[in-house]
């Protein structure tokens, strides 16, 4: 299931540094943002190989997450926040803010194949 870190701050006169390092088990490979979404919903989808670690660099915006067994909603609000997603993690990002800029760092190339579109079942579906 998906889960929060704490990425590494630096605080100084000059200002705030944040560090991703060695929160992806096979390195970051690729990296894209997400911004200027009014009113619409990301993701909706998980992998079958892919890590992906997220995290608000400005601005807001929730994450469903559900894996099958488990489901809950992750706020992202600030950019010490990451949350790190398995690749069974089917995920939608939605309620951004209007300056919310959503960063994501992967640990594979983008390969189409990776990708599972279908939900999970409903919990108590039969």
């Amino acid at each position: 299931m998906a889960v929060f870190l704490e990425l590494k701050t630096f605080l100084s006169k000059k200002g705030s540094l944040t560090v991703f390092e060695r929160i992806l088990p096979n390195g970051i490979k690729r990296i894209f943002y997400i911004n200027n979404v009014f009113n619409q919903v990301r993701g909706g989808h998980r992998h079958k190989l892919s890590y992906n670690a997220l995290t608000c660099v400005s601005g807001k915006c929730k994450v469903y997450v559900h894996n099958g067994e488990n489901e809950e909603t992750f706020i992202l609000d600030s950019p010490d926040k990451c949350l790190l997603l398995e690749p069974k993690d089917w995920h939608t990002m939605y309620d951004f803010s209007e300056n919310a800029v959503l960063l994501v760092l992967s640990d594979r190339f983008y390969e189409k194949e990776d990708y599972v579109y279908e939900k999970y079942p409903e919990f108590g579906a039969t």
